[in-house]
């Protein structure tokens, strides 16, 4: 497995962790650019970064990850993303926040993919879950209030307590919600149901239930 990320902390410990679970023969974390990436890949798994593409770069990125899928391989964009069409970044979030960011509409995705001639083998639209996530970061964020303003300060602090309530509201109560598209560049790269995805969650659910 190889992941790919601009981020030093994010780096250091993903191979941190990746040692101490003895995987450090098995995974490869790159400080690296998407757009320098090369060679052939069966899996392609895109988490928490499409939102920070940016619009105009949508074909590059795209692009890219067909130039990379194998023949018969199969990617998935997991994206946040918006319902309600094309939009705006709230100025304060991509000041303070995520300058740059832009949370997609998949009217503004899926042309592309077309133009690409990509099959989208699969949409899943996730509408509360992230709200749920948004809740529990947000808690242990509270309960580590010291900690975190002895890594900070107090202006940090309220910042971020501030983001992660307003997030939450927006994907409550107004029209944010996180998609998961998947892409292959084959019609029969998939099987022809959902059926698989459960009986894979069954199988190591059992074997998970064997272990402990």
């Amino acid at each position: 497995m190889t992941g790919l990320t601009l981020s030093v902390e994010q780096h250091k410990v993903a191979t941190r962790r990746a040692a101490a679970a003895g995987l450090s023969d098995r995974v490869r974390f790159y400080l690296r650019d998407y757009r320098e990436e090369a060679g052939e890949y069966d899996r392609i798994v895109s988490v928490g970064m499409f939102e920070h593409v940016g619009l105009n770069h949508y074909r590059t990125f795209l692009t890219k990850l067909k130039s990379l899928l194998a023949p018969d391989g199969v990617a998935l964009l997991h994206s946040i993303g918006r319902k309600d069409g094309p939009g705006t970044t709230m100025p304060w979030i991509r000041k303070y926040i995520f300058p740059g960011g832009y949370v997609p509409a998949l009217s503004e995705v899926l042309p592309t993919i077309e133009q690409l001639r990509l099959w989208v083998t699969d949409i899943e639209i996730l509408r509360l879950h992230y709200a749920e996530t948004l809740r529990a970061w947000r808690r242990r964020f509270e309960r580590n209030r010291d900690r975190v303003l002895a890594l900070y300060d107090e202006r940090f602090y309220r910042m971020w307590e501030m983001y992660l309530v307003g997030s939450e509201i927006a994907f409550r109560r107004q029209d944010h919600m996180v998609f998961q598209m998947q892409l292959a560049k084959a019609v029969d790269a998939v099987p022809l149901t959902r059926d698989y995805m459960l009986d894979w969650e069954r199988e190591h659910s059992a074997a998970a239930d064997r272990a402990a």
